[in-house]
């Protein structure tokens, strides 16, 4: 297919009156934010609604070579399958492929607890990730047999001003502070919103103009969705106190978006000076936190890529007055205060973890790290490395279990006479939580011959009687 450059469509439209200029304006519009080239193959997501037959019928006579993705949710039944349908006629119109996916939207939303529309969301943008070739966010990089892996190609949707506005609405009262007062980007990696310029009118009289065809949504009428709320009452409501509302918040999205630039570059040289990462481990000095402006920001701006929300600003602040051992939690992370620090860590989900180890085994491979172990004669020097642990061999039982310490355990600790329960001896030790949670221990016919990496059992240390050692070496997790 030959495919034509920016100029050769500036040469004249193939539209007149009012058509025209928003074709123009779309071709600009792609030029002016470098949304992507004429030789890129394209995926649009079409519902059957109108602003994604006017997104066709522009690329379609801009020359660019698309494909079309439709999803059908099942959420309004004979309907749904219509608008189905439809979008196939469409496909057949502009002749191009086109892809259809049926989901069970509202199963995914019951097993995962989520809202209609956010189920929808996710269902639809992790197929469209899979189309063009890419994987998701919660997926390791691999190959994916996918009908545009390879063609470098772009999902276009078809938002206009109007839905930019809903969002930001949306957004503000939210409370989703100033990256979400920037609205919808114009180009998000490969996804691409060409319309995004465009106002809901001037969508639509482009499509009567041109005696398009399209498929309205019965759902768009409810207000039972938020989005539709803002678009049938809120929105007119406001209109009617400042008609020019719709067009200062275009301006406003547009001014929040280059702020957004500044904010984002500042916000990096700030963070760069508190954070230290330690392993998996991001480690805040309280110190440097209290005497940092803005601090109520700059901390969710920190805290919020790891499941914390704005309302737990607050409770992490207090954390900067409270004593060590205090956190708080998320649904996947912890920020815990230990003595000067704020330590972000992610919540372990294996304290039930338990591995055996048998008498030829010499490697094993456990979250803590890798533990080697091997038999060997009794050492002229015993190693003082914590990583290291010597030990009788002969009152030692096989197999072994490798397993995270429990509330209950107790051990006789090298030196001491007489037992001590672990937990006493992690705050003997000074250790933090999240040290606690993360220590093993290894045992013997259910006695703790070492917590690993800190102390050994004296029952089982080496004796002038000693004939064979047990070995132990620990490789930290990195």
């Amino acid at each position: 297919m030959n495919h034509k450059s920016i100029k050769d469509l500036h040469q004249g439209s193939p539209f007149r009156g009012s058509g025209g200029s928003l074709y123009l304006s779309f071709i600009d519009f792609i030029k002016s934010e470098n949304l992507f080239h004429a030789k890129d193959r394209l995926l649009l997501a079409v519902s059957g609604g109108v602003d994604s037959v006017v997104l066709c019928e522009l690329c379609k006579h801009a020359g660019y070579d698309f494909a079309i993705a439709h999803c059908n949710f099942q959420l309004r039944g004979a309907e749904s399958n219509a608008d189905e349908q439809f979008v196939r006629e469409l496909a057949k119109k502009y002749n191009v492929e086109i892809f259809v996916k049926k989901f069970v939207t509202e199963k995914y939303a019951d097993n995962n607890k989520l809202s209609i529309q956010v189920a929808a969301r996710k269902l639809r943008y992790a197929w469209f990730a899979e189309l063009l070739g890419k994987v998701n966010d919660d997926s390791k990089q691999e190959e994916l047999k996918a009908p545009f892996r390879g063609f470098g190609g772009f999902l276009l949707t078809a938002h206009h001003a109007d839905d930019n506005i809903e969002t930001i609405l949306m957004n503000f009262f939210k409370g989703s502070g100033i990256n979400g007062l920037k609205g919808m980007l114009p180009k998000q990696a490969k996804i691409v919103r060409p319309l995004l310029f465009a106002t809901k009118e001037q969508v639509l009289d482009f499509a009567e103009e041109h005696h398009l065809s399209w498929r309205e949504d019965s759902s768009n009428s409810s207000d039972k969705y938020t989005r539709n709320y803002f678009r049938n009452q809120l929105i007119p409501g406001l209109q009617k106190v400042f008609p020019q509302v719709e067009e200062n918040l275009v301006h406003n999205a547009e001014r929040f978006r280059e702020i957004h630039t500044i904010y984002e570059n500042a916000l990096q040289q700030i963070t760069k000076k508190l954070i230290t990462i330690k392993g998996t481990e991001l480690h805040l000095p309280v110190v440097k936190l209290l005497k940092t402006a803005a601090l109520h920001t700059v901390l969710y701006e920190i805290i919020k890529d790891f499941g914390f929300t704005a309302h737990q600003v607050g409770e992490v602040l207090k954390l900067l007055h409270s004593n060590s051992g205090k956190y708080v939690q998320s649904g996947t992370h912890r920020v815990l205060r230990n003595r000067q620090w704020l330590i972000i860590s992610a919540v372990d989900d294996n304290s039930a973890s338990t591995f055996l180890v048998e008498e030829s085994d010499t490697e094993v491979v456990f979250p803590g790290g890798e533990l080697w172990v091997v038999q060997i004669d009794v050492p002229q020097g015993i190693s003082t490395d914590p990583s290291i642990a010597q030990l009788d061999a002969r009152d030692i039982k096989f197999p072994l279990l490798l397993r995270k310490w429990k509330t209950g355990d107790y051990f006789y600790p090298l030196g001491m006479p007489k037992k001590k329960k672990l937990s006493r001896f992690f705050i003997d030790q000074k250790m933090s939580l999240i040290q606690k949670e993360n220590s093993w221990v290894i045992e013997s016919d259910k006695k703790i011959l070492w917590i690993i990496g800190h102390r050994i059992d004296d029952r089982f240390k080496i004796k002038p009687t000693t004939t064979s050692v047990l070995k132990f070496s620990l490789r930290p997790a990195k």
